[in-house]
């Protein structure tokens, strides 16, 4: 087991009682003030000890809310500079956009626990004005807060006030100061993942090379509504309609994070069921580097938010206990898994479909891959992969967020890989599309 602090955002809305929402929305222009003076300063060449004490200086906000202001205005900075080079812009200055109050608790902000287990807040949205009243939100945000409010282990972070959906909303920060997670060298299940644009491919190997289980759960209407909005987004930029544009950004942005949300607590959930487990993702950091597939592939892969997944998934699983890693993501898609063959051949693969131009190996592509994550694994830990033969029958699951454009959840079938235990094609007169859609029993979600 490895000691290591964890923070998770909390949200609540915010039933004002002392003050009103202009206190509020005042102290968010002064933050956006503060914010856009750091950009200014920066374009101008100050340094930045420099730009830090003068804005913070001249602001009409608590000091430390101030300072952490400034703090997230220059690490917006600091990553354009990091990727001018890659074409990154400058970060825009806000004009009509509310920038975020950015406070410490029991300086900016203040929590308080009620005896009926009602927690009451106090921000000070300038010097000496307070904003006074109760939270609102899920019963599993309000037990974490009480949780971190009274256990010494727990600790009260950083906050954000910020206005959506037509409301004033509280994000904190909680952190376990010690939570414990095992240690990847002690896993006994191995689970591969492998994450594309309308799905995310799981598979559960031991330590000997078998495969315990695997999953794919299905997301397609995230691709359908990105595709919905580029669209309207396209059409608005014609029309000029810039403010109708944000708006549709907005909602393009909430809808995608509601449905990773709801597809990382499945996966989360589903890995808990195995001994001991490490998750192992792709190491996609320069992926955007080698993808060329034209314009309009281009524009789709680039923009789809495979990292923001992985990184929910790993977040929520280090909160259960569970470990992660990375792997060489090269060549997991193209890689034939029979260890006695390892074809690697780009013709392998073609939309779902693997199937292996050198001994035949058919499988559902993505689940494959990551059956090739897990073996990656194993030869970057180990040196040597576990000798494999046959593949399971796959799940397929379909997962959908809530809003327009996602339907209700579907199960799919199961599939089978279309080898038998020797290695070799279960039914050769079978052409494979009718083969992987060979169904079995329904599965329950």
């Amino acid at each position: 087991m490895q000691s290591s602090k964890l923070t998770q955002t909390l949200s609540f809305g915010l039933d004002i009682h002392t003050g009103s929402g202009d206190d509020l929305q005042n102290g968010c222009i002064e933050a956006r003030r503060i914010r856009n003076e750091t950009n200014r300063l920066d374009k101008h060449g100050w340094e930045w000890d420099e730009i830090k004490s003068t804005v913070v200086d001249n602001a009409n906000h608590v000091k430390n809310t101030s300072q952490l202001i400034v703090d997230k205005a220059l690490g917006e900075i600091e990553t354009y500079h990091d990727n001018k080079d890659d074409g990154w812009g400058r970060p825009y200055p806000y004009i009509d956009g509310l920038y975020p109050m950015v406070m410490n608790h029991e300086e900016g902000y203040r929590l308080f626990l009620n005896d009926d287990e009602t927690v009451r807040f106090r921000i000070s949205a300038e010097p000496r004005n307070h904003v006074k009243g109760e939270l609102r939100g899920s019963p599993d945000h309000f037990e974490r807060l009480r949780t971190a409010l009274t256990d010494d282990d727990w600790r009260v972070g950083t906050a954000e006030i910020v206005h959506k959906h037509d409301e004033w909303r509280l994000h904190a920060t909680i952190t376990h100061k010690n939570h414990r997670v095992a240690s990847k060298a002690d896993a006994d299940t191995i689970v591969g993942v492998d994450v594309n644009e309308d799905c995310i491919a799981l598979a559960a190997m031991s330590r000997s090379g078998s495969v315990k289980d695997s999953v794919v759960f299905e997301y397609p209407s995230v691709k359908e509504r990105r595709h919905e909005f580029f669209t309207k987004r396209k059409r608005m930029q014609k029309a000029e309609q810039n403010a109708f544009e944000t708006v549709v950004q907005a909602e393009e942005r909430d809808y995608v994070h509601d449905c990773l949300h709801k597809v990382s607590r499945k996966v989360v959930e589903w890995v808990s069921q195995f001994s001991d487990p490490v998750l192992v993702f792709e190491d996609l950091k320069d992926m955007r580097d080698t993808i060329d597939y034209g314009t309009r592939m281009n524009r789709r892969l680039h923009s789809l938010p495979f990292a923001a997944l992985q990184d929910m998934v790993s977040y929520k699983a280090d909160w259960n206990g569970i470990p992660s890693d990375e792997v060489d993501p090269e060549y997991t898609s193209q890689r034939c898994p029979r260890t006695e063959c390892q074809h690697t051949e780009r013709a392998n693969r073609h939309k779902k479909r693997f199937k292996c131009c050198e001994c035949e190996f058919q499988d559902h592509a993505d689940r494959k891959a990551a059956v090739c994550v897990v073996q990656a694994w194993f030869e970057e830990q180990y040196g040597n992969v576990p000798s494999l033969e046959t593949l399971p029958r796959i799940k397929k699951v379909r997962r959908a967020a809530s809003g327009a454009g996602g339907g209700p959840d579907s199960h799919g079938c199961n599939l089978h890989s279309g080898v038998d235990r020797h290695g070799t094609l279960a039914r050769p007169s079978q052409g494979a599309r009718e083969e992987l859609k060979s169904v079995a029993s329904a599965v329950q979600d």
